[in-house]
């Protein structure tokens, strides 16, 4: 018989003494565990332990991404997208996950893959891409416990994820559409109502966007973007995540290209309002940012005139006071198509359409005829022959008329990269108002004149209203916390988090890297409660790690803790030492309660798209 004092060491104190030592006794003697009956105290704080992992062995090929636990059979599933499939893992031992099998959606779909995975009640449900991602996807049921599929329907082009209403009567399927990489085939973006009462026979309706062409100009005119070449607003919604209220009545969806949420009625599969989530004003200290990769410095500082857009990734919902609030990961991807294809760059609008570029690049008093060929994208060349900054509101960093001046410089804002697509001023039609070389506004002009400068992402995450009204942001906390004494890096919290502040997660030793582009980039977001507290688990794309913040009062968030169990940061390829470099690039986050946990203790399973590894981080529970 083994010793029940580990097990006894790790049980958290909330746990009735008696329950703990039954289920110790129980495990020791080889017998399962049952915690559905543990009861819950409200912790005061706690901290993560990573406590085993599984590696998929491959590097920077998202062999591990978004992530689900099955608690009937405690076996983990998680998307592996380089395979195009979901991997099972047996999670009985959480400290030794291990690979069980595959769920290979081929056999639907002939060269399809794998985008997502959820679970309920032993049902996993995943989100199948066509070959052709602009095609029609599908939606597939199997059982947890063999793997053997129920059942599959069809769905919109390129589900990108799934999830069960908490009811368990609905899975929903986000069909983000995005266009082919040439622009030229651009799918309709839906969300799919799968009733799942009989998992033989799911029944699916749609929710679209149909009802919202023609209302381009208004949506416009809140804030929601619809820019894509050539696309309506059915078109151009991407929906991205979804999450859902504790009823089961409501779901929300990023469109995160477009910077909004979807609202949708769930019992008519109906989307009610289209949610402009608007910007963050990096003019202020509260929301600053560095915003240079090449300074070699840690210079977080307020910029007027640059605001961020949300973009959000993931989303999840929580109830507060009987209200229910979102949370969002406010990644900030940007459209780009046809970035590889020289015949674009070239000056061929239809290979694609790419809305990113550096600011020293957009504006320059000699114009932007030297890019051509290099990053200038032929859309943007159509409207005007150069960029300018408004000397009202970037006088600051050295703009004059006609001349943006040292704004450009490196070490200003010159490195950073922003939407072209907005910023300029435009008529009441929308249309670009033009200036002349010297800065004078002039119809036979041919400068776009930049009052304000968006960059992708706003480097936080934010609550939200059910309405889509921004409750509360982190502002620039993220930043300031990386950059202190108090951050600490490596799975055992002893290396510096400020000497590889806003590193790359593909290299070692890339300090700054990334300040020119979305900072440490969150993406990925997860909510549990804990007792009587509610906590939001944050996954940092590109430095690593999560972040946990005590979210009960969604009016006043603080962090709790963090964890980036990356030990090596000095290896120019981590690739190398993959076995033990950690975790790189964490995207899907799961939560598991105490009360479903395999070892009695809540969990967390974050899949780490670049080292390919779903880590196990235990919930150690402070009071």
């Amino acid at each position: 018989m083994k010793s029940i004092l580990p097990l006894l060491r790790r049980a958290p104190v909330r746990l009735f003494a008696s329950s703990i030592i039954m289920s110790a006794v129980l495990l020791a003697c080889g017998g399962s565990t049952d915690y559905a009956d543990l009861v819950e105290a409200t912790p005061a704080s706690l901290k993560l332990e990573r406590i085993g992992a599984y590696s998929a062995g491959e590097f920077a090929v998202s062999a591990a991404e978004i992530t689900a636990f099955d608690p009937a059979s405690k076996r983990a599933f998680v998307v592996n997208a380089r395979a195009g499939a979901v991997d099972v893992l047996d999670l009985r031992d959480p400290t030794k996950p291990a690979l069980l099998g595959r769920i290979d959606a081929t056999a639907i779909l002939a060269g399809s893959v794998i985008n997502s995975v959820a679970v309920r009640a032993g049902l996993v449900a995943v989100a199948i891409e066509a070959p052709v991602k602009t095609d029609p996807g599908r939606m597939a049921l199997y059982r947890a416990s063999d793997l053997k599929l129920l059942s599959h329907v069809a769905v919109g082009a390129q589900p990108d994820m799934v999830m069960f209403t908490p009811d368990g009567k609905y899975v929903l399927s986000a069909n983000e559409g995005e266009p082919s990489d040439d622009y030229q085939i651009d799918p309709e973006g839906s969300v799919s109502v799968i009733d799942v009462a009989d998992s033989a026979a799911p029944v699916v309706r749609t929710a679209g966007f149909a009802a919202f062409v023609g209302q381009e100009a208004a949506l416009r005119a809140k804030g929601v973007r619809i820019y894509g070449p050539g696309a309506n607003a059915a078109q151009d919604f991407e929906p991205e995540y979804i999450a859902v209220s504790g009823d089961s009545k409501t779901a929300w969806v990023t469109l995160q290209e477009n910077n909004a949420f979807a609202k949708i009625d769930i019992a008519s599969a109906t989307v009610t309002d289209v949610l402009a989530l608007g910007y963050k004003d990096h003019g202020l200290a509260r929301n600053g940012l560095d915003v240079s990769d090449t300074d070699q410095a840690i210079n977080i500082r307020a910029w007027p005139g640059v605001r961020g857009l949300y973009l959000p990734d993931s989303v999840a919902s929580y109830s507060a006071g009987g209200k229910t609030y979102l949370v969002s990961a406010n990644e900030g991807d940007a459209r780009a198509w046809g970035e590889t294809n020289p015949a674009y760059f070239a000056g061929d609008a239809s290979k694609g359409f790419v809305e990113e570029l550096r600011i020293k690049h957009l504006v320059n008093k000699k114009g932007w005829s030297g890019r051509a060929g290099d990053d200038l994208p032929p859309q943007l060349d159509a409207l005007a022959a150069g960029g300018l900054l408004n000397p009202a509101t970037f006088g600051y960093c050295g703009a004059i008329a006609g001349d943006p001046g040292l704004c450009r410089d490196d070490a200003q804002l010159g490195r950073l990269n922003i939407s072209w697509t907005i910023g300029y001023r435009q008529d009441a039609n929308g249309k670009p108002v033009k200036f002349n070389a010297s800065g004078v506004q002039d119809a036979f002009g041919d400068r776009l004149m930049y009052d304000a400068l968006y960059a992708f992402g706003a480097r936080s995450f934010s609550i939200w209203s059910d309405s889509g009204a921004l409750v509360w942001d982190s502002g620039a906390e993220i930043e300031q916390f990386l950059a202190s004494a108090d951050c600490k890096l490596g799975k055992n919290r002893n290396i510096a988090c400020k000497t590889y502040f806003n590193s790359n997660h593909e290299e070692g030793n890339a300090f700054d890297n990334r300040s020119d582009n979305k900072g440490p980039e969150p993406e990925g977001v997860t909510v549990g409660k804990i007792g009587n507290k509610t906590f939001a688990f944050i996954g940092l794309e590109r430095i690593g790690g999560v972040l946990v913040y005590d979210i009960t009062d969604p009016t006043q968030p603080f962090r709790v803790d963090y964890l980036n169990p990356r030990e090596d940061w000095t290896t120019a390829n981590p690739a190398t030492l993959l076995g033990t470099v950690g975790d790189l690039g964490p995207e899907g986050l799961a939560f598991i309660p105490a009360a479903q946990s395999p070892n009695g203790t809540p969990l967390l399973l974050v899949g780490n798209e670049v080292s390919g590894t779903t880590a196990v981080l235990q919930i150690n529970l402070v009071n």
